[in-house]
């Protein structure tokens, strides 16, 4: 277990053994990790409740996913990140650090570090400046 590490159930995951998490994360209710890869969550990152992080992904043809056919991408997750409640994150996908990704955003690409993402799906709503008071 990472150090200051702080995880509310219930939690749920596929696997358990493709998750790594660095020091002082916090992982809210309800969230579920699909490991089919793996997940990787930067230090001092908050994750809030029912969160979807999901490695799967299936042919478009129904001919091929028929036949059970199914791969998996890892997700990354940087240093000092916020997700709010019921965020998905998509296969592949690697978040910089610093970001902040809004409530019920759907992120399926990329996000730069330093970024505030919101939407479905998410889009870059402006460049997080860390020295910025409230």
């Amino acid at each position: 277990m990472p150090e200051e590490f702080d995880l509310v159930t219930p939690f749920m995951v596929d696997y358990g053994v493709n998750i790594h998490i660095g020091k002082s994360v916090f992982i809210n209710a309800n969230c579920y990790f699909m490991d089919c890869a793996n997940i990787t969550i930067g230090e001092h990152t908050f994750i809030g409740p029912y969160c979807g992080l999901y490695t799967a992904t299936h042919p478009l043809s129904y001919k091929q996913r028929n036949k059970g056919l199914e791969k998996a991408l890892p997700i990354t997750i940087g240093k000092n990140c916020w997700l709010g409640g019921n965020v998905s994150i998509m296969p592949g996908v690697t978040i910089g650090d610093g970001c902040v990704i809004a409530a019920g955003a759907v992120v399926n690409r990329d996000v730069e570090e330093n970024c505030l993402v919101a939407g479905v799906p998410a889009k870059v709503i402006r460049k997080i400046d860390q020295d910025e008071l409230l």
